[in-house]
């Protein structure tokens, strides 16, 4: 694609990265078959391809509108274009180079503004959300059917954390929602680790991996969360305490990942967040390299296990598409004695993204739906995903349970270890 940026941006690192971006993509059209806002709306403009040439018009200049906002807040960015790319656009780079701008440009509604400020301070902020949504489960059961579902009913912690006793250390990052909604997730994780001779430990300094405020064109307050981040891992990576930096919310780990990259003209962090980039990895990517060690423990403890629960897995597009990650969770499951149900289409978005399933409710609906009657249609007794925001926006839409697939591990592999 020829460009000719405009004198505003064409000097400056994302003017360079975004023109780069821009002169790889070759018009091609694959992205549309894999895009789910171009199969559920049919407009060139609500594909990749389509808002790249509305990215390109803003970058060399052409006036900006509400249009051209509208049509890049549709997206989820889910990166369902960039694993069918064959030119390998870095089509999501250039979205959050594009919406920062766009942003400084037009002007939202106040409502909107103020919602978007409120999820980038509220969310993030466990001194804000974690009040706010425990008194949301204590007036649960007064609230009307619609809005009951926004809110999930409180966990009770199932165990304790396991003491740190191996020799073998990772830590990990807590989260934001996470664990205030689905505290077991991260116990769940810490527990299997154990069995295998791994001590999970936390860092009280860590906080968000500033994916929301970055994902919402507040770039500069992503970019401080990330670094806070940076600073809470560092010593522990400085004394050698640790072998890797885990996840087990793929949306979380896709950003911590792009540390590097995100902050690689910061002449402060820039080394150690790629330092920190190539340490993270998602819980699949760990356990994946443990199976035979799993294996051994099943054996051993295969007359005391459960029956197993045939079981749907919602692959996240941050793992899938985001990370690359594709089969190694099934590999793991399937290694517990888990059967798996075929699921269509499994490539595209539940429609959570993020924020933008209070952002762009109706999509977002049409989006569950969909997701929803490919993941019940091999009759599974629950399904398991590999994020929190995926998670709770499945629970939204279906009777069955839905679990984070570590905690089904949990539950049949580590209960009789004690």
């Amino acid at each position: 694609m020829q460009t000719k940026l405009a004198d505003f941006v064409k000097n400056s690192p994302n003017g360079k990265e975004a023109d780069a971006i821009l002169r790889s993509c070759v018009h091609c059209g694959f992205c549309l078959a894999t895009c789910p806002t171009y199969q559920l709306l049919g407009d060139e403009l609500d594909s990749p391809r389509g808002r790249i040439y509305l990215m390109k018009q803003m970058l060399e200049g052409q006036p900006v509108t509400q249009k051209t906002q509208l049509h890049l807040d549709r997206c989820l960015t889910c990166r369902a274009c960039e694993s069918t790319c064959p030119s390998g656009v870095r089509y999501a780079e250039l979205v959050d180079i594009s919406r920062d701008l766009i942003e400084k440009q037009v002007k939202r509604p106040a409502d909107k503004s103020v919602l978007r400020y409120l999820l980038r301070k509220v969310l993030p902020n466990p001194r804000l959300f974690k009040p706010m949504a425990r008194m949301g489960q204590l007036i649960r059961p007064l609230l009307p059917a619609s809005l009951k579902k926004k809110v999930p009913e409180a966990v009770k912690v199932s165990q304790t954390w396991p003491e740190p006793s191996h020799p073998r250390k990772m830590i990990l990052l807590d989260g934001c929602v996470q664990p205030t909604f689905s505290p077991n997730i991260n116990l769940a994780t810490a527990r299997v680790l154990d069995v295998l001779g791994i001590a999970l430990i936390k860092s009280t300094q860590a906080g968000c991996c500033g994916a929301i405020a970055y994902h919402l064109n507040a770039q500069e307050e992503g970019m401080d969360a990330m670094r806070k981040n940076i600073d809470a891992w560092w010593p522990f990576i400085e004394n050698n305490d640790i072998e890797a930096i885990v996840m087990t919310a793929s949306g979380c780990g896709v950003t911590v990942k792009e540390y590097g990259q995100i902050l690689r003209h910061d002449p402060v962090y820039a080394e150690k967040a790629a330092r920190i980039s190539a340490m993270t990895k998602d819980i699949s990517e760990v356990l994946v390299g443990e199976l035979d060690k799993l294996k051994q423990v099943m054996d051993q403890r295969k007359d005391s296990l459960t029956p197993l629960a045939r079981i749907a897995f919602h692959s996240p597009c941050t793992l899938q598409h985001g990370q690359q990650i594709r089969g190694q969770v099934e590999s793991i499951l399937q290694t517990a004695g888990f059967e798996l149900t075929t699921v269509p289409d499994a490539h595209l978005c539940c429609g959570s993204a993020g924020t933008y399933s209070i952002l762009q409710p109706e999509l977002s609906q049409q989006f569950l739906n969909n997701k929803v009657n490919a993941l019940e249609s091999g009759g599974p007794q629950r399904i398991v995903t590999a994020n929190i925001g995926c998670l709770m926006h499945l629970q939204n839409g279906t009777a069955l349970p839905v679990k984070h697939w570590v905690e089904m591990l949990d539950e049949n592999f580590t209960k009789n270890s004690n």
